[in-house]
């Protein structure tokens, strides 16, 4: 493989990590959030403690796979929202099918395979809309001034860790602390976050749908190249949506994170 060709495939993969390595990495440490969360909570209290949380989180879980199944257009095959007693441990899937001659279809594995995580987003954000609003209009300012005025260059780490401080600030205050709304939300988002992370099946059917995106991508910069285009500007300007990709996942990851405090300490205190 000759120097120019190395080149091309390097560029790919960079781009690709551009344009969906922030979604790559929340799903990566939410699932290292959740597998340790669990273990605490398995060795305190056996499994039958993961299914306090998993009669909420689950479903949603498996929603995001089911919703992801239409938007890219697969055969639903079959579906288990919650199942309690599978020999595997399997709590709930979808299975589905599709055409492997579409690259369309092809591409929807890898957002099939990430479901869940916009689907416990979104339904972390719908709980904090309508039981902690105060802290939802602290989250929407934050997309609308801080967010927008990041460039392209921005610290994605940087911006993940203060969109989940402005959001903690806001949540735990004195007044929430006397609000039922507000337990009652923080037993669902912990409900929701520990299931949010995704499955190895979801994770090897969005590897399949990543390889495609990596496909198309070294095609399109062939093409580019033809055409004398620069695709790498190109996908750098479209990749600057990651900023609202890190600042809506910080609420997933703030939670999750709060999920594996509270099962460290019950674990800490259930084997003292």
């Amino acid at each position: 493989m000759n120097t120019s060709w190395v080149q091309l495939l390097g560029l790919s993969l960079i781009e690709m990590l551009y344009l969906v390595g922030a979604l790559i990495g929340v799903g990566f440490l939410l699932g290292e959030l959740e597998k340790r969360s669990n273990a605490y909570l398995g060795r305190a209290f056996g499994q039958k403690a993961i299914l306090a949380t998993a009669w909420i989180g689950t479903p949603i879980h498996e929603n995001g796979h089911l919703f992801q199944c239409f938007v890219w257009r697969h055969r639903v095959t079959k579906v288990r929202w919650l199942q309690l007693n599978d020999p595997n441990g399997v709590l709930g899937f979808v299975e589905h099918s599709y055409n492997r001659l579409s690259l369309y279809q092809r591409v929807g594995n890898f957002f099939i395979g990430i479901g869940p995580i916009f689907s416990g987003i979104a339904s972390l954000i719908l709980c904090m809309y309508l039981l902690v609003p105060h802290s939802y209009e602290t989250f929407k300012n934050l997309l609308v001034y801080h967010v927008t005025s990041e460039a392209i260059n921005l610290n994605f780490l940087k911006m993940l860790g203060v969109s989940m401080m402005a959001i903690a600030k806001s949540l735990f205050t004195v007044h929430n602390l006397m609000n039922p709304l507000f337990w009652l939300f923080i037993y669902l988002a912990v409900c929701i976050s520990s299931h949010i992370a995704l499955s190895k099946a979801d994770i090897k059917g969005a590897t399949g749908g990543l390889i495609t995106i990596y496909i198309l991508i070294v095609l399109f910069n062939l093409v580019a190249t033809q055409l004398h285009l620069n695709s790498y500007n190109l996908i750098v300007s479209i990749s600057t949506y990651n900023a609202y990709v890190l600042a809506f996942s910080s609420i997933a990851v703030l939670f999750s994170f709060i999920t594996f405090v509270i099962s460290f300490v019950l674990y800490q205190v259930k084997m003292r």
